[in-house]
């Protein structure tokens, strides 16, 4: 092999490794394809619909707004890492032949810091004011009622099929650093 074409060679083994550390790093700070897993988001988003998630509210650390789609990581009593928005990253799953997250499920902004968030008489209250939720799938049959004040740096999240979704109810406050993007679109 001649000189001439191991640099050519070369420039495209380098060009093809700073793509894909560009890639990384803009899926890890910036925007990343995520696909809904399961029902819980119906009739808004689909059992294994694509969407594209901004990452600036996680890279920021900053709050999402009320009504926001927002993807998080449901072990809320764990503190997260760097590290774990490196394994959690599709490329890094793919080049490392990982499953998906299934701790990573995409909720709806119910409450922030401070909101009272009740239930009752099968409606949905924020800081004593019905909600008016039109883009859930059914009217909620509340199992009880209740009552929960968001903490300082979390948020309250649920579903849109409020009749089958694991959300806020069960799993708890998220806190912010567990917010990992927020949806910007579908496809």
């Amino acid at each position: 092999m001649s000189g001439k074409a191991a640099k050519e060679i070369w420039s495209w083994v380098r060009s093809i490794i700073l793509a894909f550390i560009l890639a990384f790093l803009t899926s890890i700070f910036l925007i990343q394809p995520y696909k809904v897993e399961g029902h819980s988001m119906d009739p808004t988003l689909h059992d294994q619909e694509r969407i594209m998630v901004s990452k600036l509210s996680h890279t920021f650390d900053y709050e999402p707004d009320y009504g926001d789609i927002v993807i998080i990581d449901s072990r809320v009593e764990r503190k997260r890492s760097f590290t774990d928005d490196i394994s959690e990253n599709a490329l890094y799953q793919l080049v490392s032949h990982q499953k998906q997250n299934s701790f990573l499920y995409v909720k709806r902004v119910i409450g922030k810091p401070g909101d009272v968030i009740e239930l009752k008489n099968q409606k949905l209250y924020r800081n004593g004011e019905l909600l008016k939720e039109t883009y859930i799938k059914e009217p909620m049959v509340v199992m009880a009622e209740g009552k929960w004040t968001v903490p300082k740096d979390h948020i309250f999240v649920m579903g849109d099929n409020r009749n089958n979704s694991r959300d806020s109810r069960e799993i708890g406050f998220v806190p912010i650093d567990h917010v990992l993007g927020k949806k910007v679109l579908g496809f």
